[in-house]
């Protein structure tokens, strides 16, 4: 090997880990700064394996780009948490059921997931030292299980890798590399907490290694809690549209209290501060205005950032039994408490049968009780503001790895070989208080009577219920108000109503694994070399709600339990082929193939091929591409998952004000065929009242649910790109990657929205079905939807990198940018040809917010003991439907937006980019410790809003931006 091979060599090594020093927001570490090691030296270099191959070698460059964050980037920034480190990579996207979504339902809440390139966490693959992490059924693996403090590196391939690892690496892979052969004891402190004075995020953790001749052994213990931010302690939250909107989005399902009657019979009505609860005299017709009507903010009581709390160990050790084998195995125990707070339960009886207020029971003004003219039965609607919504998840994961290594030599050649398993669980338990048993409801607003004691109870004079057997519930009687029958201050009464469900998840995984690599034969420019192995996965599933939940008998969405397996037997083959070396215009040209067959015992066997390139037609530059196959199987929950129910938020296209029905006279026709008043019909949101804003909640519950039919998503990626390292400007470091990725057949989570617009706007009439409408009011009171293979997922874009490094007298500073730009992101949810794509680049939606520029600088210094690094976080602009364009015209920058898909047509507005900053200051003590002072958002910066949700349930504030400015203080201390 040339030494002008080895100087590129460490170029490119450089160029990788520079590069993803960006990532974390600071500068290279010293350690890639290092002179090239001599010809002798090179000989003896160890072969390595890096991400996105088996193929081990001694040179990094790889045809596919990669990414590095080293542990001492990772112990210079002031994010703690795996999932903050990993969300401050420019080609990751918007996070999947964070802190910011309280309102989330199901098993996944309370982890963290990782999405790169856009696509959904569950289209990235998540390693542990090459090996899967695990996880639950709906596919997600939670990073929130490894402990910070046993991570030596992240290696992240940004290309898609099914060839190599199987099924889910499509927008990438992510590697967590551990510590291995550390030898002393460390240990580490941070806190930190916003400027408001909350949100407190402490971690502690201790690392105990030991390193023999024969063999290593490394224990980590970490200790990490992020308390609570409460959504009326910041002004972006405090409402439901946010502080420029103060009084709008409240709801009139709310701690006052209403009694439900027809038009023609007046309407709904509220009864009066401190009035008499059973003379309907004594109640006026509901006041919807903000902030004195007869209306609640639900923000009030709603998290900003959910509370989590961590509990990890990891124990890693490997043993030399022998020259040619090496046992390895580490086990990892991770302990993850969370909770979520979100508004008491907006209880409305016409959504629940059988719960409306009996005409006998002695709460009911209009009953049989107080004399009114004509008795009746009546719908109400209550807010239950004294019992706050709390659900806590506590997860436990169990996950080893056992394995053996080593290698041997045959015609002078070495060859290395393992063979290993893996066995991961988790096990899963929910905790739910605040929603309703609906069997209690009903009795509690049953027949009831005034006792000879003055007490009202449940039953009849001549048949009585004891009250130890049923409670009765007077819902006119507002929050604060204490009386007979009143939630308030009535322990009784909310035992009675409400009670604490629980549900149950278990998820397994078990691997068997073997591998092995080395040199076929030597050609004039290097060693051919090969890797091949086998690989048999079993993974098992279930999620069991509680049985109040199974039966609809809880004002908790209603949901089957979810069980299922499936098995899988995979075979891989790599192949290394170099072609030229140290020749004209190729100092490198080599070739890189892949295969791994697949073979499933839900769907079938499939194909995946890889093909890469690199070469370099002068020292300094280096030019690289890959074309790769890639699929993702449906998971357990999307074969074998319980329907479950929602009120989720939605348009309906004929509603004649905010959907395409208001401009578009075949759609009009099309809703006249199932409305009779199609020409004034409007959706109804909660409340049972005409919406106010696009995109609104449903007041009745839609059903989602699975599909054994389900086949896999299968992709295309190419990638194109150079590493340049010029020799007239030392410490340079740039890369250029172009990548596109496109995804067939996809699973698509289908959603009312997509479901009407395809039957309505599209005149698909297979999709037609499945939904039912009211013949009176003409909404939407029954939908099915449910996973369907349908339509497709395309981006493209490029990302761009640079590092420089200059060392001087006054110290060492370093220049670090990376950037991802996305200059295509579309996708269609269903077959028919006929309906254009919809566009979803730099737009917002309820998911995230998909940015087409993600760029991360920043400046370092190191002088001696003392240190300062500057960070600074961008993103562009993002664009979303208006609020109101008719109301609101100041926020609705393109009224008359017209999409590709006609179905996307509607106002829009562009909320501008935003630059969060970040600066650290570090000093090295002489007692062998590290102090860190830092600031995230140093200046408290505050993003516009965004009245789509983006990732956050019920705030108009992006979920993964800064939320004030963070301070924090770490401490590091070897021994």
């Amino acid at each position: 090997m040339s030494r002008r091979h080895n100087v590129l060599s460490w170029a490119v090594r450089y160029a990788l880990f520079a590069g993803s020093a960006g990532v974390v927001g600071f500068a290279p570490s010293l350690a890639f700064a290092q002179q090239p090691a001599p010809d002798d030296e090179a000989a003896q270099l160890e072969r390595i394996e890096v991400t996105g191959s088996r193929i081990r070698k001694v040179d990094l460059e790889t045809a596919q780009p990669v990414l590095v964050i080293d542990r001492a980037e990772i112990q210079r920034q002031g994010f703690q948490s795996v999932a903050d480190i990993l969300q401050n990579v420019s080609s990751t996207g918007s996070p999947a059921i964070s802190r910011a979504e309280p309102l989330t339902a199901g098993e996944s809440p309370g982890g963290s997931f990782i999405d790169l390139r856009n696509l959904g966490p569950q289209r990235t693959l998540v390693l542990v030292n090459g090996k899967r992490l695990g996880i639950n059924t709906n596919g997600l693996q939670d990073v929130s299980t490894i402990p910070t403090a046993i991570i030596q590196s992240v290696e992240i391939l940004k290309d898609g890798a099914s060839s190599v690892y199987g099924s889910d690496a499509i927008g990438g892979v992510i590697n967590f590399i551990t510590r291995t052969n550390y030898e002393g004891m460390e240990a580490n402190a941070y806190w930190g907490q916003y400027s408001e004075g909350d949100g407190d995020i402490q971690r502690w953790d201790a690392s105990l290694g030991y390193k023999g001749d024969k063999g290593s052994l490394i224990a980590v213990a970490e200790y990490s809690d992020e308390k609570v931010v409460n959504g009326r302690d910041r002004e972006f939250s405090r409402y439901p549209r946010g502080q420029f909107h103060p009084f709008l989005g409240w709801t009139t399902v709310s701690q006052w209290g209403v009694l439900v009657r027809s038009a023609a019979n007046g309407g709904n009505v509220v009864l009066n501060r401190g009035g008499n609860p059973y003379n309907i005299a004594d109640y006026h017709p509901t006041n919807g205005t903000a902030p004195d009507g007869d209306v609640s903010n639900t923000n009030t009581q709603t998290d900003l950032r959910t509370p989590i709390e961590t509990k990890n160990l990891f124990v890693s050790g490997d043993y030399q039994i022998a020259d040619w084998i090496r046992f390895k195995g580490d086990v990892m125990y991770s302990d993850r408490d969370a909770t979520r707070t979100v508004a008491g339960y907006p209880f409305q009886s016409a959504a629940f049968p059988g719960t409306t207020m009996s005409r006998d029971s002695y709460f009911n003004p209009i009953g049989s009780h107080h004399g009114f003219a004509t008795p009746t039965a009546t719908n109400f609607q209550r807010r239950t503001w004294e019992i706050p919504r709390v659900s806590g998840s506590s997860l436990q994961t169990f996950r080893s790895t056992l394995g053996l290594e080593g290698s041997f030599e045959l015609a002078d050649r070495t060859f290395d070989w393992d063979v290993s398993y893996l066995y991961t669980q988790n096990k899963l338990n929910q905790s739910a208080y605040g929603n309703l048993n609906l069997t209690r409801v009903t009795q509690a607003v049953g027949p009831s009577f005034l006792n000879s004691a003055g007490r009202v109870q449940c039953g009849t004079a001549a048949n009585p219920i004891p009250f130890s057997a049923c409670v009765p519930w007077n819902p006119f009687l507002p929050f604060g108000r204490a009386g007979d029958g009143g939630l308030t201050n009535n322990p009784e009464l909310q035992n009675y109503l409400f009670q604490e469900e629980h549900s149950t998840g278990m998820t397994e995984t078990k691997i068997y694994s073997a591998n092995i690599t080395g040199p076929i034969v030597t050609l004039p420019a290097g060693d051919l070399s090969f890797a091949a192995g086998a690989e048999h996965r079993a993974e098992y599933g279930e999620f069991i709600p509680d049985a109040l939940a199974q039966t609809g008998s809880s004002t908790n969405l209603a949901a089957g339990p979810t069980s299922g397996s499936y098995k899988v037997d995979e075979l891989y083959a790599e192949l290394f082929v170099p072609i030229l070396r140290d020749v004209a215009f190729a100092k490198d040209l080599s070739l890189s193939l892949a295969s791994r067959r697949s073979d499933y015992d839900t769907f079938g066997s499939t194909t995946n091929n890889k093909i890469g390139f690199t070469w370099k037609p002068i020292d300094q530059l280096m030019f690289r591409g890959t074309r790769a196959d890639g699929f993702r199987a449906p998971t357990i929950a999307d074969l074998y998952g319980g329907g479950s129910q929602t009120f989720p938020f939605y348009t309906d296209p004929c509603d004649t004000v905010y959907g395409a029905s208001r401009t578009n006279p075949a759609v009009r026709a099309r809703c006249a065929q199932d409305i009779q008043n199609a020409d004034t019909y409007r959706q109804l949101q909660q409340g049972f009242v005409p919406t106010t804003v696009a995109n609104a909640q449903s007041p009745v519950a839609f059903v989602s649910g699975s599909n054994p039919l389900l086949v896999p998503e299968e992709s295309r990626s190419n990638t194109l790109g150079l590493v340049w390292s010029p020799t007239f400007s030392e410490g340079l470091n740039m890369s250029l990657d172009w990548w596109k990725i496109r995804i067939d057949q996809t699973i698509v989570a289908d959603d009312p929205t997509t479901k009407l617009n395809d039957c309505y706007v599209d005149g698909n009439a297979a999709r037609c079905v499945g939904f039912t409408r009211d013949p009176v009011l003409g909404i939407v009171n029954t939908m099915t939807f449910g996973q369907r293979n349908a339509g497709y997922v395309e981006t493209e874009g490029f990302d761009f990198d640079l590092s420089y490094k200059l060392p001087t007298d006054w110290g060492n500073f370093g220049l670090v940018w990376q950037n991802t730009y996305v200059s295509n992101l579309e996708f269609k949810s269903t077959n028919v040809p006929t309906v254009r794509h919809s566009e979803a680049n730099s737009f917002s939606g309820s998911a995230g917010i998909n940015f087409r520029l993600r760029s991360i600088a920043t400046l370092s210094w190191d002088y001696g003991d003392f240190g300062a690094s500057w960070g600074a976080r961008y993103f562009s602009s993002s664009k979303e439907t208006c609020l109101s364009a008719a109301t609101f015209p100041d926020e609705c920058s393109d009224p008359n937006y017209i999409a590709a898909n006609p179905s996307d047509t509607r106002p829009i507005n562009r909320v501008g980019a935003n630059t969060f900053h970040d600066l650290q200051v570090r000093w090295k003590a002489p007692w062998k410790a590290t102090i860190s002072l830092g600031a995230n958002n140093v200046f408290d910066h505050q993003a516009g809003l965004n009245y789509s949700n983006p990732a956050s349930s019920s705030t108009p504030y992006y979920g993964a931006f800064d939320i004030g400015r963070f301070y924090y203080v770490r401490y590091h201390q070897t021994f």
